[in-house]
């Protein structure tokens, strides 16, 4: 369990830039506080094996700063991008990172990019599908060494309830995600 020992203003941010941004509208001048921050990928990954979706599950301090209880969140398997190399090539990354699977590049299929975190920083996230056996693991995941991330399987017969269950603090990618998979993917649905 996660606990908060200090809040401080930031000196020297590695990942985020606080800015104050000037802006015209109607002719009337305003100002909006502001986070610079890095874009996203996210994948949703349907385990064909254990007909299942895998999630990761970990702390983040934002959410133990408003529930003292817990922190920890059940999310899809992202990351901030980064690095110089194609977005898809990110995602591939990301899985193995923190789920420990190496899938192809092919497998990835485009859901859709839509903007998030739009009152504070605006981000842009890259939404992605992709399925997964255990031919493809090749590590446990959890993350880089100071993550600490838990891989977690969601039975499709209990993602329907997992979505509305608001004892699993999620994102709402995780139920956008799941919504999507359940329009989109009927035949694996029918097998």
């Amino acid at each position: 369990m996660g606990k908060i020992t200090a809040i401080k203003a930031l000196q020297n941010p590695n990942f985020v830039k606080p800015i104050e941004i000037h802006y015209m509208q109607n002719g009337v001048e305003k100002k909006w506080e502001a986070v610079l921050s890095h874009d996203s990928v996210a994948i949703l990954l349907y385990h064909t094996q254990k007909n299942a979706f895998v999630l990761v599950k970990q702390l983040r301090v934002t959410v133990l700063n408003k529930n003292k209880n817990n922190g920890y969140m059940y999310e899809l398997c992202a990351g901030i991008v980064d690095k110089d190399c194609s977005i898809e090539q990110m995602a591939k990354e990301e899985i193995l990172e923190e789920c420990g699977y190496d899938i192809p590049l092919q497998n990835l299929e485009k859901i859709s990019a839509f903007y998030t975190s739009v009152g504070i920083s605006g981000t842009y996230q890259t939404l992605y599908y992709a399925q997964i056996d255990e031919s493809m693991k090749i590590g446990e995941g959890g993350g880089l060494e100071e993550e600490e991330i838990e891989v977690i399987y969601i039975s499709l017969s209990e993602a329907k309830k997992f979505m509305f269950d608001e004892s699993y603090q999620k994102t709402t990618g995780v139920s956008l995600a799941f919504y999507w998979f359940f329009n989109h993917k009927k035949h694996i649905l029918l097998d």
